[in-house]
């Protein structure tokens, strides 16, 4: 009888220690990815909906144990590096295995809180663009404050005066809540960053930190480099109703500059791929930006 009892203590303590130990989930989050993964005999898969509703189900037994989980991107390609740099056979499961805990659990990640594969899928590809989009400006910022014979930081200077830059943009456009999207041309692909922020009755801005950073840093990467870059703010009423109202920015010189409404119309109204007009929303109203009074100092502070 004691020993079962001992037995019984040690399988409960054992699950309140499996409670304590984080997993990383690797995911391949589109067909593509998944594709890719097909060619390896050891990927037991032939359907990416099929795929992700195990995973789906896989992550629900974790969480059904209380293991706390976070969901990584698998990405085939860095994959295939990964084996070849540690000399792993990419057709084993250990070497899958031995690649999540390595590589993908040190990149873009979101927690799994019993959302629906369809919200997850979604969420955490936004999450990896938001680290890409923050690792090519920062790099950009870092290459600014590099320069010879400075003083200041440059990269530095710029990342405060775009801080700057976004919270009076926020008190300009006013109370509401407000969905704001940057583009900088910075060689190759545009840098874009997204942030959502609202602005109550009392003044107070309420923004995620992380997606304020990743913006901040992109904005700030236009401004260190001088390269053409865009600020468009979208606001809905506090209350929701009336039409949302769009304005728009360039960047010059370091700070935003207002577009006209037309500007804005044709800037909202235009696929960024094709060139083509694209029909403008019902329920919109554009407008021109509003005039930002500019910083004193070379970083902007005040």
């Amino acid at each position: 009888m004691a020993q079962t009892d001992n037995g019984n203590t040690r399988r409960v303590t054992r699950r309140a220690l499996r409670r304590e130990v984080p997993s990383t989930v690797a995911l391949l989050a589109d067909e593509r990815a998944f594709a890719a993964m097909r060619r390896y005999a050891t990927f037991g898969f032939e359907n990416h909906a099929t795929y992700l509703r195990e995973m789906e189900g896989l992550l629900r037994a974790l969480a059904s144990q209380g293991v706390h989980t976070s969901v990584a991107l698998f990405d085939p390609g860095e994959y295939a590096e990964f084996c070849e740099d540690t000399r792993l056979d990419p057709d084993l499961p250990d070497s899958r295995t031995r690649y999540t805990a390595d590589v993908a659990g040190l990149g873009a990640t979101v927690p799994y809180q019993g959302q629906s594969i369809e919200l997850l899928v979604p969420a955490l590809m936004g999450e990896a663009e938001r680290q890409a989009a923050l690792e090519r400006a920062t790099a950009l910022l870092a290459t600014a404050g590099n320069r010879p014979h400075r003083t200041e930081n440059p990269g530095r200077a710029a990342y405060v005066r775009a801080t700057r830059a976004v919270l009076r943009l926020i008190e300009a456009v006013g109370i509401g809540v407000h969905h704001l999207v940057c583009s900088v041309a910075a060689g190759g692909d545009p840098l874009l960053a997204v942030l959502h922020a609202e602005r109550d009755g009392d003044g107070l801005v309420h923004m995620a930190e992380s997606e304020a950073l990743v913006f901040c840093t992109v904005l700030a990467a236009g401004v260190a480099t001088g390269s053409r870059a865009g600020i468009v703010i979208r606001t809905t009423a506090a209350t929701g109703e009336g039409p949302d109202a769009v304005r728009g920015w360039a960047l010059g010189d370091g700070w935003p500059q207002p577009l006209s409404a037309a500007q804005v119309f044709t800037a909202y109204c235009t696929d960024a791929d094709t060139g083509e007009p694209v029909p403008p929303e019902p329920g919109v109203d554009y407008l021109p930006g509003i005039e930002l009074p500019r910083p004193n100092g070379p970083e902007g502070g005040s």
